[in-house]
């Protein structure tokens, strides 16, 4: 059994779920109408490497302690259907399907919080899911985050972390990603694959001899060899 790990945003997913849930509150009027422009340069700045993840967190986690769980999970049923669902991509549910016939075990790793994401995973049937964990007390969330955010190099050691705790090993392993964000962790797996990658990613793939491949083109998409 190897691991097969998957980034979500924009490789599993045709679009960021992170920056789509701040344009669901935003339409929903449950936050202000300054939100999105701040969110929206947010996300340039992690397109252009530059995102301060710290300082993105604290702003995208004050809405969830903003509000009861029960709402917000109410809100998050509304945001699958009407902003995730339609952006599965069928090409990455055909690898996933591959790599569990194969029997390995199909993990997860977002930079985006377990409240956006989890269920996202579950939507996928995928085995795992690691994500920026907001801190949770007493039922409600803080504004605060709990542990090292699953970003850059935060991904090394959450998953350094996850597999001290599981009994799996990178032998083998597998990680899809877009974004050259993810490229100290496709350093460290058996086999890294770029999925349609951005062009930082695309240009150390070719340099590298990285697969490259599109989950966008069409439904299906064979494990690269």
């Amino acid at each position: 059994m190897a691991l097969a790990i998957f980034d979500l945003d924009n490789t599993l997913l045709c679009g960021d779920s992170d920056h789509l849930w701040g344009e669901f509150i935003a339409e929903n009027d449950i936050v202000d109408e300054s939100y999105m422009k701040r969110n929206d340069a947010f996300l340039e700045a992690y397109q252009e490497g530059r995102l301060d993840i710290l300082n993105y967190l604290e702003f995208c986690l004050e809405p969830l302690a903003s509000h009861e769980l029960a709402t917000l999970n109410q809100w998050h049923q509304q945001f699958m259907e009407q902003k995730i669902k339609p952006i599965i991509l069928p090409a990455g549910l055909s690898l996933i399907s591959q790599h569990r016939e194969r029997g390995d075990y199909i993990l997860i790793i977002t930079a985006t919080n377990s409240f956006v994401t989890s269920p996202i995973a579950k939507a996928l049937d995928v085995d795992d899911i690691i994500a920026t964990e907001p801190e949770l007390v007493n039922g409600r969330y803080t504004g605060k985050v709990n542990g090292t955010p699953s970003f850059q190099a935060g991904k090394i050691i959450r998953l350094e972390q996850w597999l001290q705790a599981n009994p799996h090993s990178l032998d083998g392993s597998y990680f899809y990603s877009d974004s050259h964000n993810d490229i100290p962790l496709l350093e460290k797996v058996s086999h890294p694959v770029a999925v349609d990658p951005d062009a930082q990613l695309q240009a150390i793939a070719t340099q590298q001899d990285w697969p490259v491949i599109s989950l966008r083109s069409k439904d299906y998409v064979d494990i690269p060899a």
